[in-house]
Formats: C-alpha cells, structure tokens, sequence
C-alpha cells in the first residue's frame, strides 16, 4: 500500500467553488474594497512623495521606504460591511462594484475614507433592490387584483336582471291594481289615492 494513497496530494483540487452565491457576492466585494483601500494607499504616498519634491526641490523617492503596515478595516467595521454585503442580490455585484469605482475615481480618497464611500454604496444598492422588490410586490398584487375584478365583471355581465318578472312590490304596481299599499317606511310623506 503506497503513502500517496493515504495522503490526498495526488489529487487534483476541485474548480468548480462549492460557496453559495451569498458567500461569492461578500467575498467579491470585501475583495474590492481591500484592493481599493491598497490603491488609495498607493495614491496618497504618490501624492506625499510630489509634494516633497516640490518643498524641498530634491528627490529622495529613492531612499524613502514606506512601512509594510498599511491601513485596515477595523473587526467591528468589517462585520458590518460583510453583513451589508449579504443584503445585495448577485446581479447587483456589478453594478455595485463598477459604482463604487466611479466614485473612488471621482474623489480620490484617502484610505480612511474608502470604506465609507464603499458603505454609501452599499445602502444605495440596498435601498434600490428594496424598491424593486416593493414594485414587483405591488405589480404581483395589481395583476391578482386585476384577474379577480376583471372575472367579478364578467360574472355580473351574465346574471340579467328582468324588471317585469319580480316578486318585489313596488308602489306604483298597489296603485295600479287599486288595492291597498302597505305602510311603507320611507323618508317621503305618503299621498293616499282619493277615490
């Protein structure tokens, strides 16, 4: 019996990912936001570096060495957004991400400030998939509506009503045939026929 059987290592890994569309969805956004937060680092040391170079008029890009610790999500913070992260639907991952570019470009943060900017975007996506939701609801309801008004109308189109074939008395039928009316309880005064 060989070693290698024991051990899996021979084995080729699994492709396909065994995650839910929820986890991909958190995953791929936290994934935007670290790499954005890198990218706001990078650009503000860019900045830095420019505007020593313009005070003091010499360049010493060469020998400066920026710290290997860079700016992170606090715990609490990364929760939060993770949680709001399971709130947006798969075929919002796009649209969010490609938003939350577009402001990063438009404003240029700094890394402090990504994760506020991704946040706004976040509840902006919520609150849009929340609206669509409602519209589908409503939409849902006025159909069902629709249907039962329209077969309420169709079976009120059949049932005939015949004026001359009623058991119903009316006062005008007891004056015609001279007889006598039966006290009615109506807010008219009642005329008594004069014979």
């Amino acid at each position: 019996m060989s070693l290698a059987s024991w051990f899996r290592w021979n084995e080729p890994p699994n492709r396909i990912s065994q995650k839910n569309p929820t986890e991909m969805v958190v995953e791929t956004l936290m994934m935007e936001l670290s790499w954005q937060t890198k990218q706001a680092e990078k650009q503000q040391r860019e900045r830095e570096n420019e505007y020593r170079k313009i005070k003091t008029g010499v360049d010493y890009g060469w020998l400066v060495s920026y710290p290997k610790q860079s700016y992170d999500v606090s715990p609490g913070e990364r929760l939060q957004l993770e949680d709001m992260c399971t709130k947006i639907h798969p075929s919002y991952c796009g649209p969010v991400i490609l938003r939350f570019r577009q402001l990063i470009a438009e404003y240029e943060p700094e890394a402090q400030e990504v994760s506020r900017i991704f946040r706004s975007v976040l509840q902006e996506a919520a609150e849009k998939i929340k609206e669509e939701e409602e519209a589908k609801k409503l939409a849902r309801q006025w159909n069902t509506k629709n249907k039962t008004s329209l077969s309420l109308t169709t079976f009120k189109s059949r049932s005939r009503i015949s004026p001359f074939i009623s058991d119903i008395k009316t006062i005008s039928e007891d004056v015609e045939r001279g007889t006598q009316p039966t006290r009615r309880v109506w807010s008219m005064p009642e005329f008594q026929n004069a014979k």
